[in-house]
């Protein structure tokens, strides 16, 4: 049972660590000041690919609830994180999205029924600790828009990855992801013709290279091991996993980029995956439901007996 748990774990987990590949891959493979149009193309493609293999649509209520997941989880996450990437730092934007495990685990405690323990509480605080030490700098500036932008997405992704927990799709996991990758890449579309209008007219190698990684590797791959991951673990584990994003992102800033990598940096990483062991390593623990009334003694002449001692 553990093993296939760790191993459940890992696999997981594989999807935050790719999608912190994606600085990277935008700053030395995609063209300039499109992010926009990144997320459309690493999502709307890749869902459409997921539909084609899986032939399959959703049916009744799931027309709207992929809608509604492929919005939070997707679109609306997408359009926010960029919002808050071209008004803040970096560093700032990381450490406000680090609260979405702490949102989330009060989300799994109202909609789930899960228990919220000093241990979460803690783990969640410890993660946001680590990540402002590993990416926040001091000069880092402060944005209203740029901060309730990034607070905004935290709960938007909290919120997606608790109600997929809630509503578990009967239809395999490819299906279902090809379905929330697409609502969410039209979604975001208009948005993208909107803001940065019509996709430039020449790519190079380097772009077609970088759009069809985030498409296959960073849409398809990652998010169909995100949601495997949310039907087997609980929703508070799988949202801790998202810290290792910012994490991969500076130590692959650091391998290839050559940027420098501090002590506090280094001790800020400790701390972020201390609090990852912490909260994957915690037994799930319902909330216990309240007990039921007794019934009151049935009437009748049954009732009236005096008890028999034997």
């Amino acid at each position: 049972m553990l093993r296939n748990r760790l191993g459940i774990v890992l696999l997981t987990a594989l999807a935050p660590a790719i999608w912190g590949s994606t600085y990277l891959v935008t700053t030395e493979l995609l063209p300039p000041g499109r992010p926009l149009l990144a997320g459309v193309i690493r999502a709307l493609p890749a869902g459409l690919l997921l539909i084609a293999l899986t032939r399959r649509l959703p049916k009744g209520s799931w027309w709207w609830r992929s809608l509604v997941l492929g919005a939070l989880n997707i679109g609306a996450f997408f359009a926010l994180l960029f919002i808050a990437a071209y008004r803040l730092p970096g560093g700032v934007a990381a450490t406000v999205g680090a609260v979405q495990p702490l949102i989330a685990a009060g989300l799994a405690a109202g909609l789930l029924g899960d228990r919220l323990t000093l241990r979460t509480l803690l783990s969640g605080i410890a993660g946001v600790v680590g990540v402002s030490l590993l990416v926040l700098r001091a000069n880092a500036r402060l944005d209203a828009i740029g901060v309730a932008a990034a607070l905004a997405g935290a709960v938007v992704m909290a919120t997606g990855v608790v109600l997929s927990k809630r509503w578990t799709s009967p239809a395999p996991l490819l299906a279902t992801t090809g379905w929330q990758l697409t609502a969410g890449g039209l979604l975001l579309l208009p948005v993208a013709l909107i803001v940065e209008g019509a996709p430039p007219s020449h790519l190079t190698g380097d772009n077609l290279l970088g759009y069809g990684y985030l498409t296959l590797i960073g849409a398809a791959l990652a998010y169909a091991l995100w949601f495997r991951g949310i039907r087997a673990l609980p929703s508070t584990s799988v949202t801790f996993l998202g810290l290792l994003s910012p994490v991969v992102a500076t130590a692959l800033g650091w391998l290839v980029l050559g940027q420098d990598l501090s002590p506090v940096q280094g001790l800020g990483a400790v701390i972020v995956l201390g609090s990852l062991v912490a909260a994957q390593t915690q037994r799930p623990r319902a909330a216990t439901p309240p007990t039921p009334p007794t019934a009151p003694p049935a009437a009748g002449p049954e009732a009236d007996r005096p008890a028999v001692r034997t």
